[in-house]
């Protein structure tokens, strides 16, 4: 190689990084802190937790023989470095943005990425079952999943340590324990003792024990056993891993390279049953804003490099998390019996702000939305009003929960769901496409979606007065309209929606923050004479009877829109409508909801461009119902008066 370019700048795959030493690899990874840092300064994203695996990324792509190797990154969002060395260096300016990279891991994107991941715990499941595939096959192949420590929260983590400790097949582990300080302090002693547990010699007098061990009666061969492992476990920790069947490694100090790389390569060498290598790291490591950071930098809009300040435009309005909390507070200042439950999530879901109130009324369950969803449960059968606040996305992983533990005992669990619709820059793994379709399905919920921060106020209060059944209402990322807010929410009538503005011809019949853009359409509309109803349905259930009868009477064309799915909002309208005959006159009726297609990150308004809910899009939905022609339809929607 040149000896005088950077080193970064001459590796175009992990295959350059196998032909340098160990002192080149150390100059590899300080160069790549920076470019990472330069990366994510133009582009936002997720900063911190990249920064804290650095070392292990060039540790692991100069060890193992990637992508032969698989290499299985855990949520995703610390994988920038990983991506800078993977032959996506010169693409990272475009991360996060429409038509560019992803800022999670993607079987699409790259064959280095042989699993795509956004949610936490997956990892090692996914790997157990491409070692499985590799036995059947006949490979030879090593299997690797990076999991960090919060992910080891979520219980899939152990059932798939468990499943795997049972197969004794052959797969490693690397616990990145970057947050919970599991770890005993890490040091040259650790650093010994894991370079000698994990080297051939050690493993293969543990095997000539273990053969020796078999000669006696198995009571004793079961005693040896256990003496090895709870010898190995009071030197080093990691008892537990050894329980579930893992040999356990550690722990070694993730940013030391003279530590990790001879680690990993016995590691590397071994060839019987499931590794865990406890690797101790920090997150912004390298990077002394993100050091003295509170969140380490977790997640960053565009930065400056030297100081470490945020790009940040002035928000038009306060956004709806914040709003929602200021409910809920509101709320819980008139009642004691109201708490509040996350998952991993106090600061996305503004539960940060009701834990400054009320402290002892908030529970973060961690990386753990069953478990969470049945807490809550609980709490409501001894007279609790729990609040659930979970990102859409990250509920779906509890639908058992939210079904067997709360919908067929029919306990007033509030579910408070942020983040629904489309995310922008997250993508699809993020998107809250769903719960609308899954949760108006279930008998007894009622359902409910703001149109904007005032309406959010209204629904946390309404939420509190429901103790006959659980109960959902569900926002969007972002900032609200600028309506203005109360001090406290009024609780609405259940199953009753509100018409915005009236008109004869068109109705649009809007379930959420979809409102904004139907008032726009419908401006456009009235723009080519056609006078247009906007309603707000405010509920997905129970519906509001009387006011689709009176859209379906009253207008020849109605449109539901919903920030959802099929088979959601829409097609309840239209069960409703075919079951009175609503259907059987004049009146033609159409659902708009999300595409049937996983939509990719972009920004949000592109996104809902995409899915055809912008108003563009419900002028032009109308027009064809109407059987008006939209070949022009840039002419056809300029004001006549222009």
């Amino acid at each position: 190689m040149n000896n005088n370019t950077p080193l970064l700048d001459q590796i175009n795959s992990p295959a350059d990084l196998r032909k340098l030493d160990d002192d080149a690899l150390k100059i590899v990874a300080d160069e790549l802190r920076q470019e990472t840092i330069h990366s994510v300064s133009t582009t936002g994203g997720h900063l911190g937790a990249g920064l804290g695996v650095v070392e292990l990324t060039v540790a692991i792509h100069s060890v193992f023989n990637t992508p032969t190797d698989r290499l299985i990154w855990d949520v995703g969002h610390q994988c920038y470095p990983h991506k800078i060395l993977t032959g996506r260096r010169d693409r990272m300016s475009t991360l996060r943005q429409g038509g560019g990279l992803s800022g999670f891991t993607k079987r699409l994107e790259s064959e280095y990425d042989p699993f795509g991941a956004a949610h936490s715990s997956t990892s090692i499941s996914a790997g157990l079952g491409m070692a499985v595939a590799r036995d059947l096959r006949g490979d030879d192949n090593h299997v690797i999943s990076v999991i960090g420590d919060g992910a080891m929260s979520a219980g899939m983590a152990y059932e798939a340590m468990n499943n795997a400790g049972s197969m004794d097949k052959r797969l490693i582990v690397i616990l990145n324990d970057n947050d919970m300080s599991i770890a005993p302090p890490v040091g040259a002693m650790s650093a010994y003792l894991a370079r000698l547990l994990s080297s051939k010699r050690y493993l293969n007098l543990r095997e000539a024990l273990k053969q020796l061990a078999h000669k006696f009666p198995r009571s004793i061969e079961e005693r040896a056993k256990r003496a090895e492992e709870y010898a190995r476990g009071m030197a080093t920790g990691g008892t537990l891993f050894e329980e579930l069947g893992f040999y356990y490694v550690g722990p070694i100090d993730g940013h030391n390279l003279d530590h990790l790389l001879p680690v990993l390569r016995n590691v590397r060498d071994a060839k019987d049953g499931p590794i865990l290598v406890h690797v101790v790291t920090q997150k912004g490591k390298g990077y002394a804003p993100a050091e003295a950071s509170a969140d380490k930098f977790h997640g960053v809009s565009k930065f400056d490099v030297v100081t470490g300040t945020q790009a940040k435009s002035k928000p038009n309005a306060p956004s709806y998390t914040k709003v929602f909390a200021k409910g809920l507070i509101a709320e819980a200042r008139k009642d004691d019996k109201i708490v509040a439950i996350t998952a991993a999530m106090p600061s996305g879901t503004g539960l940060d702000l009701f834990a400054e109130q009320f402290p002892d009324r908030c529970f973060d369950v961690g990386i753990a939305e069953q478990h969470g969803v049945t807490f809550a449960a609980g709490l409501a059968t001894e007279g609790y009003r729990p609040f659930a606040a979970i990102y859409s996305t990250f509920l779906q992983r509890a639908y058992d929960q939210v079904v067997h533990d709360v919908a067929i005992q029919g306990l007033p669990v509030r579910f408070a769901i942020d983040r629904a619709g489309l995310v922008g820059a997250d993508g699809p793994t993020h998107a809250g496409s769903f719960d609308i379709a899954y949760l108006t399905n279930l008998p007894g919920f009622t359902v409910m979606a703001a149109a904007d921060e005032a309406e959010l106020m209204h629904m946390v209060a309404t939420a509190a007065t429901i103790d006959d059944g659980p109960s959902a209402f569900r926002f969007p990322r972002g900032e609200g309209v600028g309506v203005d807010l109360p001090e406290i929410g009024i609780p609405l009538e259940i199953g009753k929606g509100r018409i915005i503005r009236e008109g004869s011809t068109i109705a649009l019949l809007s379930f959420g923050t979809r409102l904004q853009e139907s008032l726009k359409a419908a401006d456009l509309l009235a723009g080519q004479g056609y006078s247009t109803t906007v309603a707000d349905a405010r509920f997905a259930k129970p519906l509001d009877h009387d006011l689709i009868r009176k859209l379906a009477r009253n207008h020849d064309v109605l449109l539901t829109l919903e920030e959802g799915v099929i088979g959601g909002f829409g097609a309840h309208v239209m069960h409703f409508m075919a079951e009175e005959g609503l259907l059987d006159g004049a009146i033609k009726v159409r659902s708009l909801v999300l595409p049937d297609i996983f939509i990719d990150h972009n920004s949000p308004n592109t996104m809902y461009e995409t899915a055809g809910l912008d108003a563009t899009h419900i002028a032009q939905k109308a027009f064809d119902v109407l059987g008006v022609d939209t070949a022009n339809l840039d002419e056809l929607l300029r004001p006549q008066s222009a």
